[in-house]
């Protein structure tokens, strides 16, 4: 069997070696890897601030979308030397170095191994105690879907406002939302989750109905499950701008409130390509920007 053809491309001054770019990552779509590649070069300049100092996780999908793939935290003894490195939030087996993707190689590198998702804890790998945000998860149990899960972050935007807190939303690229809010001051993982499962009770008792906290899947038939746990210390959450691993290439998008208030009326499914995507960020620049410099502080209660 001939060996795949490679291609050298030169990206800020690195070399790399790219390889199998005709081959079809997402099937329903006819999407390759070359497209994948091309994607993540071009988001880069709105990505890489949410990515760098943070230690990531990869879901790697060699095969595509339609074969199992796998989850990768320990950064890859093959990677360029100029792929940066650092302690993670790990596991109980010791130190694990994952990957620091802070410069448009890394991330072309990244997706060359067809690493479609990206996935950042909340905390800076330099200060792995400290979240630098809140995020509230939310996940909707079939028939829900979209417009339960807009309903429900605009709910949670009004607990927040009820404390002077904002939150930014994105959508999860898959089939919820998340509501991101900045801290960028001192805070614990104890404190963060229990602000979060708080807030989350609080909107149960709220809207029996609507929302859970319960983290008994058989429970979520028809609500939207606030999933708190996303603070814990060894959790990631799926990066803004990352691609997932879905039959259509889908993204991890920031949206407007306007936008979300339009989901939950069932005028805007919230859903974007990597195309829109990168329509969007011409059109409207990084609307998630001020995540990483908005600097909150949790009422004193939390934790």
């Amino acid at each position: 069997m001939a060996a795949a053809p490679k291609q050298l491309v030169t990206v800020d001054g690195r070399e790399l070696s790219l390889s199998n770019l005709d081959k079809v990552l997402y099937p329903a779509t006819g999407t390759t890897k070359g497209q994948v590649i091309e994607y993540y070069a071009r988001i880069a300049p709105v990505m890489l601030p949410h990515l760098a100092g943070r230690a990531l996780t990869f879901n790697r999908f060699p095969n595509g979308v339609e074969q199992k793939g796998f989850f990768e935290k320990r950064c890859a003894q093959h990677r360029p030397t100029w792929v940066s490195t650092a302690a993670g939030p790990g596991d109980h087996n010791g130190v694990i170095q994952y990957c620091v993707i802070d410069e448009p190689a890394a991330l072309v590198w990244a997706a060359n191994m067809a690493a479609l998702e990206l996935h950042a804890p909340m905390a800076l790998a330099e200060d792995l105690d400290t979240p630098r945000m809140v995020v509230f998860d939310l996940d909707p149990g079939p028939p829900a879907a979209i417009p339960e899960c807009a309903r429900t972050a605009l709910a949670v935007r009004d607990v927040l406002a009820a404390v002077d807190l904002e939150g930014w939303p994105k959508s999860s690229g898959s089939k919820g939302l998340q509501l991101y809010v900045p801290l960028n001051t001192p805070c614990t993982h104890d404190q963060a989750g229990a602000f979060a499962l708080a807030d989350g009770q609080l909107l149960e008792r709220q809207r029996p109905k609507e929302v859970l906290t319960s983290m008994t899947k058989a429970d979520r038939k028809g609500k939207v499950f606030v999933d708190w746990s996303q603070n814990v210390r060894h959790k990631t959450t799926i990066a803004v701008y990352s691609m997932r691993a879905r039959p259509d290439p889908t993204v991890s998008t920031p949206v407007t409130w306007d936008e979300v208030a339009e989901a939950a009326e069932g005028d805007n499914d919230l859903r974007f390509l990597w195309t829109d995507v990168l329509d969007r960020v011409e059109e409207i620049g990084d609307v998630f920007a001020p995540v990483l410099t908005t600097e909150q502080r949790l009422p004193a209660a939390a934790g």
